[in-house]
């Protein structure tokens, strides 16, 4: 039997929206779900000290067990509470981003339930720069563990809509604080040694943080699947539409050779491209999500645009394929997961 979802429209940090903070941060202090916006995707939130409050998170979503969660804090001076040390790169990229879409791996001090680990010896922690979000995490008073607040497997959700469709009745509360700002989620970074290891790439650039650590290296695994993840996204399928997605790597020529093949073939086509791709086919079913020249656009709309297409009216959607620079490199990792096929020319 599904439950009721409790479901707070907060704009701004007025006395009404200050107590719809305190009803949701005291549902977070019952053990129970709710779900709130950070600035990369929607969170589902949970006491990250209570077991039993973390495995509800893993039953709503649907989500394996052995895949770890990121504790979300209120602020920076939080961070040593939770681990055993914080190394000079971690302090490095604290410092630099945070708060911000950024992770930062360090070994716990087990403070936190199991469960938020996956049993490792090791803990995710990111500030989240959203002021609803600190607010929800300042008025809890607890670490809160936080995957996407989306079915597992699906497009990450970027508003409260995206939310309500997969979770309502089954958590205890959303948060709607409008759309996300970034758009895809952070980037989780390995600091436990003496070099950062990128084990997945997000809302901060491999690039900025080579500038502000001088060196960084990336998890060959991190576009692959690999049987004990370190970080969320690095096992199971991810960000899958309610159809196939296949990403098309050539021309604007072969990829409108691409479209008239397969509507010949009797299947309905959605194309999913930037404005200026879209600008030179010929397609019916296309979805703009974002400019090419700005690749940031890309991004904050891309799960938008993925969950935009229906399978009562699309077959197959066909995505373009974006430079692996900046955050080129976050986008194509949700493309290349959620897609079960690549054509290229």
């Amino acid at each position: 039997m599904e439950r009721q979802t409790k479901y707070w429209t907060i704009r701004e940090l007025d006395q009404k929206g200050q107590q719809s903070i305190k009803e949701a941060a005291a549902l977070l202090k019952k053990q129970e779900l709710v779900a709130f916006p950070t600035e990369t995707v929607y969170g589902l939130g949970a006491d990250a000290t209570k077991e039993t409050a973390v495995s509800k998170i893993f039953k709503a979503k649907g989500r394996p067990s052995d895949n770890p969660l990121i504790v979300h804090l209120a602020d920076i001076e939080q961070v040593p509470h939770y681990v055993k040390r914080v190394t000079p790169i971690a302090e490095k990229l604290i410092n630099t981003f945070m708060p911000g879409p950024i992770t930062v791996i360090l070994p716990s001090n087990e403070k936190i339930a199991t469960n938020v680990t996956a049993g490792l010896d090791t803990l995710g922690l990111r500030i989240p720069d959203h002021p609803i979000a600190r607010a929800l995490l300042r008025e809890a008073g607890l670490p809160i563990a936080a995957p996407s607040a989306n079915t597992s497997g699906k497009p990450s959700p970027t508003t409260a809509i995206h939310v309500f469709h997969d979770l309502n009745g089954k958590i205890a509360g959303i948060v709607d604080s409008a759309s996300t700002n970034v758009g895809v989620e952070s980037t989780v970074v390995d600091c436990t040694g003496d070099v950062p290891i990128i084990l997945r790439p997000g809302g901060i650039t491999r690039e900025q943080i080579e500038e502000a650590t001088g060196v960084v290296t990336v998890d060959p695994t991190n576009d692959q699947q690999t049987d004990k993840p370190k970080a969320p996204g690095m096992k199971y399928n991810h960000y899958e539409p309610e159809m196939p997605l296949w990403l098309v790597d050539g021309t604007s020529a072969f990829f409108q050779k691409e479209i008239d093949r397969l509507t010949k073939q009797g299947l309905r086509v959605g194309v999913m491209a930037s404005e200026e791709l879209i600008g030179k086919l010929h397609v019916s079913n296309s979805r703009i999500c974002g400019s090419k020249s700005d690749l940031t656009t890309i991004a904050v709309h891309l799960y938008d645009t993925l969950r935009s297409f229906q399978a009562k009216d699309t077959d197959v959607i066909l995505g373009e394929v974006f430079p692996k620079q900046g955050i080129g490199q976050a986008i194509m990792n949700r493309l290349e997961k959620a897609a079960s096929e690549i054509i290229r020319q």
